[in-house]
């Protein structure tokens, strides 16, 4: 089996559904099909729906929301000016090289 293959919810199907969280990339694994919030470099932000991933955390994402934030400087007052920038994407592939964080949905009973 190709060790770099995206991992899915149809990838491993000798093994069945568990929610036990043993090691880092388990808590991806618990999000597939589910929305997650990814910080990316650049001030990038995704938000979408988890469909693969691989070990290196490359992702296929569905339904994302991206937003991108800048930063430009007031030529007069020299003050820094954010400004962000949304775009919705239908389906996007994120290189793991990229990634900050992965934040999983919000679950029922969590703290």
């Amino acid at each position: 089996m190709n060790k770099n293959r995206l991992v899915s919810h149809l990838s491993k199907p000798w093994q069945g559904p568990t929610s036990t969280v043993e090691e880092p990339l388990d808590l991806i694994r618990l999000s597939l099909d589910e929305r997650i919030y990814v910080k990316m470099r650049n001030d990038r932000e995704l938000k979408g729906k988890l469909n693969a991933y691989d070990q290196h955390l490359n992702m296929i994402l569905g339904d994302v929301e991206e937003t991108v934030t800048t930063m430009e400087i007031d030529e007069e007052t020299y003050e820094e000016i954010y400004k962000t920038t949304k775009r919705n994407i239908s389906m996007l592939f994120v290189r793991g090289d990229g990634v900050i964080l992965v934040s999983p949905p919000l679950r029922s009973g969590a703290l």
